[in-house]
């Protein structure tokens, strides 16, 4: 279901072929439209709840911060790390893990029942999905795999597509596979990590490395896709664009849930950033010491260029803990367009690519379908967390409260990856590379942004515009 899909009535179908997410399984369609399984049409959506994953999104992320603001947890179960053993990663845990599997499993079956699915069916499949998403962390958190920075996400991804394309995916599992419900609340989640009291602290250099940069690259890569490489879609092109220039894998799905894009698009943007991002991660901190750039202008542009939060962070530190810090306020800057672009995006879209040369401006109710609204909760918990929680709590308990969000933010993701790589198959993303169009996008598009962004660095923290930063 995509955002617009969401808001439409019953007898009103999107446009043909087009998904914000991958859409779930379903049987043919019984008489009322709905799609039916071995035991009968799904149930209504019950009136007066949300019947969408952005209402449900910003729900559910409102409640998970709740209880963490509440202190009714202190922390959230994870995988350890091990070396030689897999099963060390569990010593002490295995309780933990079943206990958080049994609670979000009920939060989104609850979800899932209100949007007319069927709760049993939704608990049944959802284990088998964090059994997958377990397995996720448990190969991202072997000492090697994690000191090269191969991440959960893309084991996730990996995991669902080899599943997909080789056994199929099971029937009993299909009504767990909702990408936008998990995908969307971890992003509201990630709101709360986005704080304006950090964000100050890099002032205006901060701004032209994270915010001047971003919409330039976005529209050259647009025009470099659609009017030098010719790619027939342009949901794909901005998507990548999207992927590319601001925050990897979060705006491309903002992005996706604005413009419909196809669900083999997004799964094609998602692999291709997660690849790049790992070779970024690595190779970038290497060639900046080998330059002799100065390790704030370098982190400042880790910082602006690489598409991950985490991998920012980690390739940061490899410069230092000052330039460390820099790369991940730079990001946390740049995190905030996730919502804007997403807006502007969809506003272009109904405007200039669905509607060119119509005789009537669309409608403003046409834009606010079209908008993600879960970027309302993402823009909420920020403010929350900003002018909030951090005055009235204090730094170190709003980290604390952090922590646990951004922990159930990292098995929301997993969740989503495992789902989108379970309902892509190799056939459609082998479709959308043919020629290797995308992937030239990508590589030029990538390259264009490391090279205004380190220009950007340079004149921000390199003393040339701004003073140095302390």
């Amino acid at each position: 279901m995509t955002v617009a899909e969401s808001n439409m009535p019953d007898n009103v179908s999107p446009a043909p072929g087009r998904s914000a997410l991958p859409a779930r399984p379903s049987s043919p369609d019984g008489a009322d439209g709905r799609p039916t399984g071995p035991e009968g049409p799904p149930a209504a959506p019950r009136r007066g709840v949300p019947a969408s994953e952005d209402g449900w999104a910003i729900g559910l992320g409102g409640l998970l911060i709740a209880v963490a603001a509440l202190g009714l947890l202190t922390g959230v179960a994870g995988v350890g790390r091990w070396t030689g053993d897999p099963l060390a990663a569990f010593d002490g845990r295995v309780a933990g893990l079943a206990m958080l599997g049994l609670g979000l499993a009920l939060a989104t079956g609850l979800a899932a029942q209100a949007m007319g699915g069927r709760l049993v069916e939704h608990q049944a499949g959802f284990f088998g999905l964090f059994g997958f998403a377990v397995l996720s962390y448990t190969f991202a958190n072997q000492t090697g795999i994690r000191a090269a920075g191969v991440g959960y996400a893309f084991w996730a991804l990996l995991l669902g597509l080899v599943v997909s394309n080789t056994a199929g995916v099971p029937g009993w599992l299909k009504p767990a596979l909702r990408s936008e419900l998990y995908i969307k609340t971890g992003l509201v989640l990630l709101g709360a990590e986005i704080l304006f009291n950090r964000i100050l602290t890099l002032g205006p250099p901060g701004l032209v490395v994270a915010w001047l940069v971003t919409p330039i690259v976005i529209v050259f890569m647009y025009r470099f896709g659609t009017r030098v490489l010719k790619i027939a879609s342009p949901s794909l092109v901005i998507v990548i664009a999207a992927a590319t220039s601001v925050c990897g894998v979060s705006a491309a799905i903002a992005t996706a849930a604005a413009v419909r894009a196809k669900k083999d698009e997004l799964t094609l943007a998602v692999g291709m950033t997660l690849i790049f991002t790992v070779v970024m991660m690595i190779v970038m901190p290497l060639g900046i010491r080998a330059l002799g750039i100065n390790p704030t202008v370098g982190a400042a542009w880790i910082g602006g260029a690489v598409d991950a939060t985490g991998a920012v962070v980690a390739a940061g530190a490899m410069l230092g803990e000052q330039a460390g810090q820099v790369a991940a306020v730079v990001k946390m800057i740049q995190n905030i367009l996730i919502g804007v672009v997403a807006f502007l995006v969809a506003v272009y879209w109904v405007i200039r690519v669905e509607a060119p040369g119509a005789s009537t401006r669309p409608a403003a109710a046409e834009i606010w379908t079209r908008f993600p609204k879960f970027i309302l909760g993402f823009v909420g918990a920020s403010l929350l967390f900003s002018f909030v929680l951090t005055p009235a709590l204090g730094d170190e308990a709003v980290a604390g409260i952090i922590d646990i969000t951004s922990d159930f933010r990292g098995w929301l993701f997993c969740l989503a990856f495992v789902s989108i790589g379970l309902e892509s198959n190799f056939r459609a993303l082998a479709g959308q590379v043919a020629g290797g169009r995308p992937i030239q996008l990508y590589v030029v598009g990538q390259a264009f942004n490391l090279v205004l962004t380190l220009i950007a660095a340079w004149l921000a923290f390199g003393g040339i515009l701004f003073d140095p930063v302390a």
